[in-house]
């Protein structure tokens, strides 16, 4: 029977950068990898947050990227 497991977490930030000059709207991205992979979503989040407040650009979305390994 086939297992899967967590091989690893990614966190990436988007801010909004407002609009261009056609009218739109310009995202950037910023990642951090190996985020411990039994975080909560609240601690992520706060995480996030706190981390949001260095930059001048709002924070648009929050994503986390689980790598997931399936093995027999």
């Amino acid at each position: 029977m086939a297992e899967a497991y967590l091989k690893a977490t990614k966190l990436k930030l988007v801010f909004d950068y407002g609009m261009d000059k056609h009218n739109k709207p310009v995202y950037k991205t910023k990642t951090f990898n190996n985020i411990h992979r039994n975080a909560s979503a609240d601690q992520l989040y706060q995480a996030c947050q706190a981390i949001s407040t260095l930059k001048s650009e709002p924070l648009w979305a929050i994503e986390r990227n689980d790598t997931i390994n399936i093995d027999e």
